[in-house]
């Protein structure tokens, strides 16, 4: 997030990383991604480790210490060294509360690297890489602690409600209103994708271990050519599509995992993942833009976001 969060007692971070037996002599807030919320700690010799703090009342703490542990143990026992994996503390655990409720911390090392952006077009020779990356991941027998990752729009019933109850005014802040405007404008095109989701979803497939965000922004170009995947909070048991529909873009890309796997996409699951994010980010900007909220980055990067999703579902539903 590019806003630091104002309610967050940031004096929790350096006792919190004595868990990990880190004693950080800089801590500096890192604006990096949308959700989470990031600082990178350095010591007195220079080491460095990124921190991350999420919010665990969006997803749940065990949700997410399962995600880490998927994580870690793809790592450490399956040996997949593209997976940028949770540190443990000293205690074994990947995941620590900060209080009560609502903040949690996890620890990862600083990969040197240079990292992409969500939206970014890559090269057929990136793509590939992915794509075999991909298919590594896809082979490995699942972890215990992996979670499911069933079909669902997490955020269905708010956006439902939003179309029914289009009389309420929204006042949540300086977005709500042309949110409100711009969600009805659009209400025809969001219960077409949501009567499309409901016939496609349901299709068989035989679920593997999945990234679950594959997309360049949570890609890493690291020295030597390597390339490693970030951000496994959404890893979890689904069918290969699930990632795919985020890296392929032509037919030879599809061709190619299935030479890798022997396993053939499936274009009607592809269509379904690709309809899913499109949906499910639309119902958090609702969500967002419905609650409180002032004119700040995150702010302005949602209603980029939101119109730029509509637009594309506007696409699709033309298609």
């Amino acid at each position: 997030m590019r806003d630091r969060p104002d309610d967050f007692d940031e004096g929790l971070l350096r006792p919190a990383l004595g868990e990990w037996e880190i004693e950080a002599a800089t801590l500096d807030y890192a604006p990096v991604g949308f959700g989470d919320f990031h600082w990178v700690a350095a010591d007195r010799g220079g080491r460095r480790w990124f921190v991350t703090v999420a919010d665990v009342r969006r997803r749940t703490f065990d949700g997410l210490r399962l995600a880490m542990e998927t994580a870690a143990a793809l790592r450490e026992e399956a040996g997949l060294d593209f997976v940028v994996a949770p540190l443990r503390a000293a205690d074994g655990t990947t995941l620590r509360r900060l209080d009560r409720h609502r903040y949690a911390m996890s620890v990862f090392p600083y990969e040197d690297g240079i990292p992409g952006h969500f939206g970014d077009e890559l090269p057929a020779g990136e793509r590939a890489l992915i794509i075999d990356l991909l298919a590594e991941l896809h082979a490995t027998p699942p972890p215990l602690p992996t979670p499911g990752r069933p079909v669902e729009l997490t955020g269905r019933a708010g956006l439902e409600q939003a179309l029914r109850d289009t009389s309420l005014s929204w006042l949540g802040g300086p977005y709500a209103g042309p949110a409100q405007e711009l969600i009805a404008d659009h209400a025809g095109v969001l219960r077409r994708g949501l009567e499309e989701f409901d016939r496609l979803a349901g299709r068989p497939g035989e679920p593997v271990v999945t990234h679950g965000e594959p997309h360049p922004g949570n890609l890493l170009r690291a020295p030597g050519g390597r390339r490693l995947l970030l951000d496994w909070d959404t890893v979890g048991m689904a069918v290969p599509e699930r990632d795919l529909w985020l890296v392929a873009g032509t037919d030879d890309d599809l061709a190619r995992y299935a030479e890798a796997t022997g396993r053939k996409p499936d274009p009607g699951a592809l269509a379904l993942y690709r309809l899913r994010w499109a949906l499910d980010d639309v119902a958090e900007f609702v969500a967002w833009f419905r609650g409180p909220h002032g004119a700040t980055p995150d702010a302005d990067q949602a209603w980029q976001g939101l119109t730029g999703t509509l637009r594309e579902l506007a696409k699709l539903s033309s298609s």
